[in-house]
C-alpha cells in the first residue's frame, strides 16, 4: 500500500510543488520537453494547441527560473535559440508519465459514467 500523505509538511511540499508547476501549459511543457528533449520555441508553439507566443514566453521563463529547463542561444545565422529539460527537470518524468495515464484512465471513467448516463435517459 501506498504511503499516505497526511502531515502538515507534505501538504507544504504539495503547494511549492503546485506552484512552480501549476497553470495550464507547464505540464504540457514539460511533457512535450520529455518527449522530444530539445525543442526551439516555434516547435513547442506547434505542439501546444492554443498557447500564444507571448504566454509561452513567460512560461518557458518561469520554468527556466526554477531550473526545470535551460534555455540556449546557439550561434547561427539566424540566432537559434534551443530549449532542453535541466537534470533537475528530468526528474519529473516519472510523475509527468503517471499523470498522463491517470489522465487517460479518468477520461475513460467520466466518458463510461456519461455513456451509462445517456442509455438510462
Amino acid at each position: 500500500m501506498a504511503e499516505q500523505i497526511c502531515h502538515k509538511t507534505d501538504i507544504m511540499a504539495i503547494h511549492d510543488a503546485m506552484d512552480v508547476l501549476s497553470g495550464k501549459w507547464k505540464i504540457s511543457i514539460l511533457s512535450t520537453m520529455c518527449y522530444y528533449n530539445k525543442r526551439r520555441f516555434s516547435d513547442i508553439l506547434s505542439d501546444l494547441d492554443g498557447i500564444s507566443n507571448k504566454q509561452l514566453s513567460k512560461e518557458l521563463k518561469e520554468l527556466e527560473l526554477n531550473k526545470l529547463i535551460k534555455r540556449t542561444v546557439l550561434d547561427r545565422q539566424p540566432v537559434t535559440v534551443e530549449y532542453n529539460l535541466t537534470d533537475y527537470g528530468w526528474s519529473l518524468q516519472d510523475i509527468i508519465r503517471d499523470l498522463a495515464m491517470w489522465g487517460a484512465k479518468h477520461r475513460q471513467v467520466i466518458v463510461g459514467e456519461r455513456s451509462a448516463v445517456a442509455e438510462v435517459a
